[in-house]
């Protein structure tokens, strides 16, 4: 009951920003969605993508609106944990939403392949900002950073505005489903990472192979 109220007061608001600001507003969301993640863009953007289907937005403007909020918000927790340093992120984690435990595993994922934790982490919920913080912190180079973040945004925008747009009047159903299947992709790129982690060592140690 408490989590339906939650959902229904988020819905609500998500809604009167948008109508109210458009574009800007979004921008707005996404922006706060990727530094302090109360309002999921698995309910930001289907219905976003709700009003694309009922012709009050467009789907190319809708997706640069979320596409710069996610973005710049990504870029602005990266900046506080490239200057913050390890200490700052440790010392604002209730307010992230980031236990050190969190923080220790993305940093070990980071350093074995960083590139990849941030172009798939962009899609995958509840990583989606985590994966700013090791790659602040760790001082990941800027433009390679801005790179990938571009690209896995777009994709993780252009799926949730599309996915709304087609649902129409179910636009809500997207969440569950976002929901239901994130667990499952985390453990995919878990696997993965590890799998690509055991080559790259095989192949550096050709020694070992011959023991």
């Amino acid at each position: 009951m408490v989590a339906a109220l939650v959902t229904l007061a988020v819905t609500d608001t998500v809604n009167e920003v948008i109508r109210d600001l458009g574009l800007l507003g979004l921008v707005a969301l996404m922006f706060v969605e990727n530094v302090f993640p109360p309002i999921p863009s698995e309910v930001v953007l289907p219905l976003a993508g709700f009003f694309v289907g009922r012709g009050e937005l467009s789907f190319v403007g809708v997706l640069a609106a979320a596409t710069l909020g996610s973005v710049l918000g990504s870029i602005f927790l990266y900046e506080l944990a490239r200057y913050g340093g390890r200490p700052f992120v440790l010392r604002y984690g209730s307010i992230l939403r980031v236990q050190p435990e969190d923080l220790d595993r993305a940093d070990a994922w980071f350093e074995r392949r960083g590139p990849v934790i941030v172009l798939v982490g962009r899609c995958i919920p509840g990583v989606r900002s985590l994966v700013s913080l090791p790659a602040g912190t760790l001082k990941m180079p800027r433009f390679q950073y801005i790179a990938l973040t571009l690209v896995g945004s777009l994709a993780w925008n252009a799926a949730l505005i599309g996915a709304g747009w087609i649902l129409g009047e179910e636009w809500d159903r997207v969440s569950d489903v976002v929901g239901s299947v994130g667990t499952p992709l985390l453990v995919v790129l878990l696997v993965v990472l590890g799998a690509a982690s055991v080559v790259w060592w095989w192949r550096r140690h050709p020694s070992r192979r011959a023991d």
